[in-house]
């Protein structure tokens, strides 16, 4: 019978499809500090980003034959050492695309329309009519140019929403040279549009962004966005980072608030996880939500259901 220990969860679509299969799945969470003695009994861990699964472990893990991450990245994982051990590695990165696509334009909204100061000025008992004036200088998506820095799915998923918003999109990639965004209205063929989108020199986005979204993976070491490039910025952009803690340098983005080059930012992810700098806690001007992107119960549900047919088609009628 094949083993799978789920230790950071999987949607009960999922788990349904593996127990039906006749896999026994166990989904209590075992602290990282407690794997070593518990993982080896496993053919199959399924995480998400909380637990690591290093080269130390994968060691004393001689039955270990998959692991499995659901959402986006690697960077938990040592993959390279797994997969060379003869370990399968794979994650989901399509199920959530548009979960965090649109998170990070509920940001955008939020920064544009001060959502995020309002809503908690209003609740403290802030006065009514000096607040409707203090917040009555918010501005329209439409016409707005969008900057996005990753042009894999999620990134053309923000291109898709940007474009049905009457925003310019201008993507930026190392790898992607164009990609074709379609538009189904309503989930009507009749009504479905095409255009092709090529991307742009990282510098030239910067300097025309009016909302610049981040959708790139990262491993570690200098920051894609740091004090350099937000000198190319335009003078009260928004910035949005739905991606990984440490794409941005994060004193550096404070500073570009507090001299007011940004006018606002969206967070999602941060350097120190679980734990944000206060600096940015308590920032007026940063819209934040604690890593939430791929959230939503569709979202979960089709990674769930990703994750289930990969393990199935690896083993095949193995049980």
């Amino acid at each position: 019978m094949v083993k799978i220990l789920a230790n950071d969860g999987i949607h009960a679509d999922g788990l349904t499809l593996l127990e039906e299969a006749g896999y026994q799945i166990d989904t209590e969470k075992v602290p990282q500090e407690n794997l070593h003695r518990v993982l080896p009994e496993y053919d199959v861990i399924i995480v998400r980003s909380a637990t690591q699964v290093r080269k130390d472990l994968i060691d004393v893990c001689p039955n270990l034959k998959v692991i499995a991450r659901g959402g986006v990245g690697l960077d938990n994982i040592d993959y390279e050492y797994a997969e060379n051990k003869g370990i399968m590695v794979f994650n989901t990165p399509a199920a959530s695309s548009q979960s965090v696509a649109e998170l990070a334009f509920a940001h955008m909204f939020s920064l544009a329309r001060f959502l995020h100061q309002s809503n908690h000025h209003m609740r403290i008992g802030g006065d009514f009519n000096k607040l409707k004036k203090e917040y009555s200088e918010g501005f329209q998506l439409r016409n707005k140019t969008l900057g996005i820095i990753g042009f894999g799915r999620i990134g053309q998923e923000a291109a898709r929403i940007g474009l049905a918003l009457g925003m310019k999109v201008m993507p930026a990639d190392i790898n992607v040279t164009e990609a074709n965004i379609e538009l189904n209205l309503f989930h009507s063929e009749s009504l479905s549009l095409s255009t092709k989108i090529e991307t742009f020199d990282l510098a030239e986005v910067l300097k025309n962004a009016n909302f610049l979204t981040l959708h790139v993976p990262f491993g570690g070491g200098t920051p894609i966005i740091g004090h350099t490039e937000f000198g190319m910025m335009k003078t009260g952009a928004i910035l949005v980072n739905t991606s990984r803690g440490g794409v941005v340098d994060e004193e550096a983005m404070l500073a570009a608030l507090d001299s007011g080059k940004l006018a606002g930012a969206g967070l999602d992810v941060f350097d120190f996880e679980p734990k944000p700098r206060k600096e940015i806690l308590d920032h007026p001007r940063i819209s934040l939500t604690p890593h939430i992107g791929a959230s939503t119960h569709e979202a979960q549900a089709l990674i769930g259901l990703e994750l289930a047919d990969k393990i199935l088609a690896f083993f095949g009628d193995d049980k």
